[in-house]
């Protein structure tokens, strides 16, 4: 151990333990994953949202009220609020989904006047015509549009949104069968957050500050800063994408825009979590939507999330998130759950890194220059023998 003028003592960890330790411990995490993945997971959610809360039932504590108490509040209030936001964004996500499908149903089988010509019949007029007044005849497409329609309409449309519309619905109903997990999930949080004060003493006995941050507080500084960051970028590109589709509804660019514009707004804003995808995720079903629409609306579309792109990756991303912890694409292939906690593991992972990094030095694999004696050959007028440093 060794102690420097400034900062808490070193340790340094020997070669051995560098060599035969420190692989061990890998491969025992490894196994332990491989066993129990599934459990491990769910006491790491638990302990992220036990680190989360832990600073406002501090505060609240400051007003002398007594830990239980304080965390029972919280807890009661952050599940109240989360069940009002999924009861909220369940009812209309399946209502506009089916408004939506209901739309393009009409679109290509409701016929109107005494042509009994449908809506995408119309459109697909209106493109000839403009075609033919702007110098374009040469461009044939209503034959070929007409029967396109016609083959869209024999298939029975209907039965294809009918089929989205029951897979909203039975993704909305499936949020039901996570509730064990959900259950289990809180009562381990509960537990945790009833013991972090003395937990936190416990480590601080093991590894003193020294002057510093405890240990305890680095991450849980570390996961409100990635929380806030992110919950704010998602806010600012999920409303610029609201705003954005309600103003191209307003000025005819995206016919009905203002209508789905809460439901896209909300949709971006949800992918904006996931790092990298997540932007690209959020654009496609406002694009989707906008050629079914028209075909002219979706070049707006994509011409407007291209923007907010670009705002994002030179404006927003710097100045919101700062040093705030980003991963690469290939670790979050596994799925949204997993993105969603590697990301916060990841910060305080970095943040246990630098408090360990102050204390912990590993010792070097090149040893210092070792005396080796050498002997010349037998000589009768030779020189004495010399001593070498390697």
């Amino acid at each position: 151990m060794s102690a420097p003028a400034a900062g808490p003592p070193r340790i340094q960890i020997p070669r051995w333990i560098q060599l035969v330790g420190l692989p061990l411990l890998l491969l025992l995490g490894w196994v332990l994953a491989r066993a129990a993945g599934h459990v491990v997971f769910l006491f790491l959610v638990a302990a992220l949202i036990a680190l989360l809360l832990d600073p406002i039932v501090r505060t609240l504590a400051m007003f002398r009220v007594r830990r239980g108490i304080s965390v029972a509040l919280v807890y009661v209030t952050f599940a109240g609020a989360l069940i009002v936001m999924i009861i909220a964004l369940t009812t209309v996500v399946v209502s506009q989904t089916r408004t939506a499908a209901n739309r393009f149903n009409d679109y290509f089988t409701a016929q109107h006047g005494r042509s009994h010509q449908t809506s995408a019949d119309r459109d697909v007029d209106r493109l000839q015509r403009w075609l033919n007044t702007h110098h374009l005849r040469s461009i044939k497409i209503q034959a070929s549009g007409h029967r396109l329609v016609k083959r869209v309409r024999d298939r029975d449309v209907g039965k294809y949104t009918h089929r989205v519309v029951d897979f909203v619905e039975g993704a909305a109903v499936s949020i039901g069968r996570a509730v064990f997990d959900g259950i289990l999930i809180l009562v381990i949080s509960i537990y945790m957050l009833l013991g972090m004060d003395r937990f936190a003493r416990f480590v601080d006995r093991r590894f003193p500050p020294y002057g510093g941050r405890p240990l305890v507080s680095r991450i849980e500084h570390a996961l409100a800063a990635y929380v806030r960051g992110q919950v704010a970028l998602s806010l600012i590109i999920g409303t610029s994408a609201g705003l954005g589709l309600y103003a191209f509804g307003l000025a005819g660019l995206l016919p009905n825009g203002q209508t789905y514009a809460l439901v896209f707004g909300g949709w971006v804003a949800l992918t904006e979590v996931l790092p990298y995808l997540g932007p690209w995720l959020g654009g496609v079903p406002p694009t989707i939507y906008a050629l079914v629409v028209h075909p002219l609306s979706a070049v707006w579309v994509v011409l407007l999330f291209l923007a907010i792109h670009q705002i994002e990756g030179h404006i927003v991303v710097p100045n919101v998130m700062g040093g705030a912890l980003r991963m690469h694409p290939l670790l979050v292939i596994y799925g949204i759950p997993g993105a969603l906690v590697a990301l916060p593991l990841l910060a305080a992972a970095r943040a246990t890194w630098e408090f360990f990094a102050e204390r912990l030095v590993l010792e070097p694999w090149q040893a210092g220059t070792i005396p080796v004696e050498v002997e010349p050959a037998e000589s009768p007028e030779g020189p004495p023998a010399r001593t070498l440093s390697l």
